[in-house]
């Protein structure tokens, strides 16, 4: 396999580069390489002047210093002065303002991304998106969690970049759907605190304070929220803090980060149709209109829930000067995670305990060979050892074919290495004209011991049993012990033509891939067979149009990807794990400064997420949509400052229609809503915020699907005020 796809790489890339150039040429567009002895750093200038490029410095898309107008690929920043505006609880009160991204909000601090995808649930959802902490995963590669957002303090980052498709070639295994990494504060003198308060009892404090003593610093942050929930007994509590160390002298830059995690929550289940006058809620709205009901809504039915969640990451960046054209970069790390909760969204609502623990390294050398061609090599290595268990306390259930039983379900621990070389070329074709090129090549290897009895049997190797008390095959298949190895090869060829000193065409194609989770190999199901699960794959085209000047920003993309071996769970509770899916669509961003003091930004989708495979007993048909993807997302924000000391955004979102199945039997109907965000500066060092959610108190899903025989809704948040305050030192 490796063979084969190294031998297609070689085919594509020489042919992409040849028509590229020669298009190039036919359009004079051939200069002196004298004209084009700038490295990549070296270009980073302001829009002054005609032959200078907008001062935009991005790392996310390539891992290294790259300017955003001259990108090969689409990239959207969140930048600091939007991060403030919003002072975030949750991660969709931020994410969800950049284009092509949708988070929905579930409970507590629970929710789910999708990024140019469906909102990807289930075992397929693990792995789907790579979460980086300033380029750095914060969970080891096959033990993604379909809530790891919940990690990030997004509310005291500096920016958020955001890369949406796959990025393999970059990142490696899980960069299926696209990257968003987290780019945290730099050292600087001062800090600041701020206290916002909010409805059902929201208490959140936040601060950071710095010094910089020249050739080194130090800078610490901390968030404390308490929230009592705005549904029956469903309260959170979360801390995060940070620490990063910085040092530099004429040959090293040295950057040592610590960051931590710990969540303690009541969880609120979904309110199921299916519970209507079960003693839970009553309600007289029809099934597929249930959100409506505002009391019914605020109703928990699950008040055992729970999700208990810690996290550490340590992290130390050395990158070292050689020579005026090569330096290296190495960063060491550890991990490790703990997380423990009930399962509420499935019938057995068995309580999952899992953690993980790793140490890894990212490396790379850089060198610029001659004045236009410009190399990067590099490793990323990392070994893992994680656990898992799942415990039933219901009693032993037979329904529909399945028999759930008490007790443990699964116990199994699992040590994963991954060793991952990569090249990235980067080719300054002319002044307009430059292309770069990716490959990289991961090995995944799984090391995995089963604790309990192999097989369909319970915990101690007895039957389980159906109504009748006769014997049959439990719901839970445990794999006996084994050792299981993926490799995956994954690559991007791009292009980037400077249309003028302002604006920019660029084009990639690029593949992803999902190395199977160690859940999606050992957490499986009785219908399955045992190591039949592969790689997930995605290929990527898109065409876009990027415009940086100083009142005037955008990026306009249109892309089309393939995926094979999308692994779901249909409205039944069975995994299915070799569909086929296409995904197609148009992004548009604009910032525009209309007047001094007022600004629009828009950002629009429209997309289509299909199957283009056949699965009959999921009732699923070729050309069926995926469900939770709406075809349409719109973000627009108004921005007003009436005088130096007040700014004013009056945001609206829109969420289109979707289905709720996967056979699309069933459709949420979307929702608009309207945020109102207002500043105030008492003097330099404090202002006032305020935040007015959802100002029509629109009665919305903020997630909705069918699963089970019955609709499931998380109502959305009712009009609500936040109200803060803000000191600098």
């Amino acid at each position: 396999m490796f063979r084969k796809s190294v031998k297609k790489l070689y085919s594509v890339f020489p042919i992409s580069l040849l028509v590229v150039a020669s298009w190039a040429e036919a359009f004079d567009l051939n200069a002196d390489a004298a004209q084009t002895n700038k490295t990549k750093e070296g270009m980073h200038a302001s829009s002054n002047s005609a032959s200078e490029l907008p001062d935009v410095i991005v790392v996310t898309g390539t891992r290294q210093a790259e300017n955003l107008l001259t990108l090969s690929g689409n990239l959207v920043r969140i930048s600091h002065e939007d991060i403030r505006t919003v002072n975030s609880v949750y991660p969709s009160d931020l994410l969800n303002r950049a284009t092509g991204v949708y988070v929905q909000a579930n409970n507590g601090m629970e929710s789910l991304p999708s990024l140019r995808s469906p909102v990807v649930t289930g075992p397929g959802a693990g792995g789907a998106f790579l979460f980086l902490e300033d380029g750095i995963a914060t969970r080891a590669a096959g033990f993604a969690n379909n809530n790891a957002l919940s990690e990030l303090n997004l509310a005291q980052a500096q920016e958020v970049d955001i890369v949406r498709g796959p990025a393999s070639a970059i990142y490696g295994s899980n960069a299926v759907h696209g990257v968003v990494n987290v780019i945290n504060r730099a050292v600087q003198d001062g800090g600041d605190i701020s206290l916002l308060l909010g409805p059902n009892e929201h208490y959140q404090v936040q601060g950071s304070v710095g010094n910089d003593f020249g050739d080194h610093g130090l800078i610490f942050n901390t968030q404390l929220i308490d929230n009592g929930g705005y549904r029956d007994n469903s309260g959170f509590t979360s801390a995060k803090v940070g620490l990063r160390h910085e040092y530099k002298d004429e040959q090293d830059a040295i950057t040592t980060s610590v960051s931590g995690f710990v969540l303690d929550q009541n969880t609120a289940g979904f309110i199921a149709s299916g519970d209507n006058g079960e003693g839970c809620f009553e309600s007289t709205y029809a099934d597929n209109r249930l959100f409506k009901d505002t009391q019914a809504m605020e109703k928990n039915c699950e008040e055992d829930s729970f999700r208990k969640w810690s996290s550490l990451r340590v992290a130390s960046k050395w990158q070292r000067t050689l020579s005026d054209a090569t330096y290296f970069v190495l960063t060491p790390y550890a991990r490790t995670n703990d997380m423990e909760f009930r399962q509420h969204y499935l019938p057995s609502e068995a309580i999952e305990e899992n953690s993980h623990s790793s140490i890894g390294l990212t490396s790379s050398y850089h060198w610029q060979f001659d004045p236009s061609l410009a190399l990067v090599l590099g490793a990323d290595v990392e070994w893992t050892s994680g656990e898992l268990t799942e415990t039933q306390q219901k009693a032993s259930t037979f329904s529909f074919g399945k028999a759930r039983q008490q007790g443990v379900h699964y116990d199994y621990e699992v040590d994963v290495v991954i060793l991952a070389p990569y090249v990235q070329a980067d080719w300054q074709y002319s002044q307009a004209l430059s292309m770069s090129a990716s490959v990289r090549f991961d090995s995944t290897h799984y090391d995995y011991e089963n604790r309990l009895a192999d097989g369909t049997t319970q915990a101690d190797g007895t039957p389980c049993v159906n109504g009748n008390n006769e014997p049959v095959a439990c719901l839970y298949q445990r794999p006996t012990d084994s050792k299981d190895d993926f490799d995956n090869v994954s690559s991007k060829v791009g292009f980037n033509y400077l249309l003028d000193e302002n604006v920019a065409l660029f084009a990639a194609w690029s593949q992803g891939f999902r190395a199977p989770q160690t859940t999606d190999l050992y957490r499986i199901q009785n219908q399955q067979e045992v190591g039949q699960i592969e790689s997930e794959k995605i290929t990527s085209q898109e065409l876009g149009l990027r415009g940086l000047a100083n009142n005037i920003n955008f990026e306009l993309v249109a892309f089309y990807m393939t995926k094979d071996h999308f692994f779901f769970r249909d409205g039944d509770g069975l995994n299915v794990t070799d569909a086929e899916t296409s995904h197609k669509g148009l992004e548009a961003g604009i910032d525009y400064s209309l007047l001094s003091n007022l600004s629009i930004a828009l950002n629009y989708t429209y997309a289509i997420h299909q199957y283009e495979s056949e699965h009959a007993n999921s009732g699923v048909r070729r050309g069926n949509d995926i469900d939770t993807a709406p075809r349409q997302l719109g973000n627009v924000r108004l921005g007003w400052q009436p005088t130096k000391d007040t700014s004013l955004e009056l945001e609206w979102a829109h969420v289109g229609s979707y289905y709720l199945d996967p056979s699309n039997d069933h459709e949420y109907e979307g929702h608009n809503l309207l945020q109102l965000r207002g500043q105030f500066a008492l003097s330099d060092k404090i202002r006032l915020l305020a935040r007015l959610e959802n100002v029509l108190d629109e009665r919305y899903a903020s997630r909705a699907d069918y699963a089970f025989g019955s609709y499931r809704y998380f109502g959305g948040q009712p009009r609500a005020i936040h109200l803060g305050i803000e000191a600098r030192f």
